[in-house]
């Protein structure tokens, strides 16, 4: 399992991830309500490690923009 330091912006223009040294930064064009953004997070990570979405799991900060994604083996 592989844990991965992720910094979300919600409300962005286009969705995208910036592989930065420590965290990723992932600007979601959905807004944080009602768990769209973390829906949207989720897929977006999984195209962009080419992995399924349910090998993704957001481990902390649920409603926060700083999170803890883990990705199963």
């Amino acid at each position: 399992m592989r844990k991965i330091n992720v910094k979300v912006v919600p409300n962005a223009r286009e969705n995208r991830i910036v592989d930065e040294k420590d965290l990723l930064k992932v600007y979601l064009k959905a807004p944080p309500k009602k768990g769209e953004a973390n829906k949207l997070l989720i897929r977006l990570l999984a195209d962009y490690y080419n992995i399924s979405k349910d090998r993704v799991r957001i481990s902390s900060g649920l409603t926060s923009r700083r999170k803890t994604i883990e990705i199963s083996d």
